[in-house]
């Protein structure tokens, strides 16, 4: 049988709520979106890219934003000291880039993983805890944890974008 992505029931975001509830709910929506693009679809669907010159893939976006879980939530707001999922010196975008052999299913298990162990790291952490982010330039900057949920809503909204329109090109399905 041909394994295909899991068909998801996407929750509406929150109306009302306090911030964090708030922040958390707008995230979880955008998470189900990028899942909601992806439902349905086989593994070789997946890595279908939109349009040339890019190679940008479903399966591409799902294990850069299972990355992006990691970095923003474990490595930077919590401070473990794990490393990136796809880290490789020769390709700093790995994770959306060598997806010629990679392996669907697992992609989506370590996005589920990664999903809820930055819900776990972040479930204790005050919105305004700081922490500093080292730049390859040698600058840094302090964030806080309110930073993070606000960057990653805008990741997966960015993203969600490129979702939406890879989708449309593989099978023609459309929709928020």
């Amino acid at each position: 049988m041909t394994w295909r992505a899991p068909e998801i029931d996407r929750q509406n975001e929150p109306y009302v709520g306090d911030e964090r509830t708030l922040l958390e709910g707008w995230l979880d929506y955008h998470r189900q979106t990028l899942l909601l693009k992806c439902a349905g679809l086989t593994a070789e669907q997946l890595r279908t890219p939109s349009v040339e010159p890019s190679g940008l893939t479903l399966l591409g976006l799902v294990r850069h934003m299972a990355d992006v879980e990691r970095w923003w939530f474990r490595i930077r707001a919590a401070g473990e000291d794990i490393t990136g999922l796809f880290d490789d010196d020769e390709d700093p975008d790995a994770d959306l880039n060598a997806v010629a052999g990679a392996d669907a299913e697992a992609a989506f298990a370590t996005f589920a993983a990664e999903v809820e162990a930055a819900r776990k790291a972040a479930a204790g952490l005050p919105l305004d805890r700081t922490f500093v982010r080292p730049r390859r330039d040698g600058t840094s900057d302090e964030l806080n944890v309110r930073w993070v949920y606000l960057h990653m809503i805008e990741e997966y909204a960015r993203h969600n974008g490129h979702a939406d329109l890879i989708r449309e090109r593989i099978d023609g399905v459309t929709g928020d």
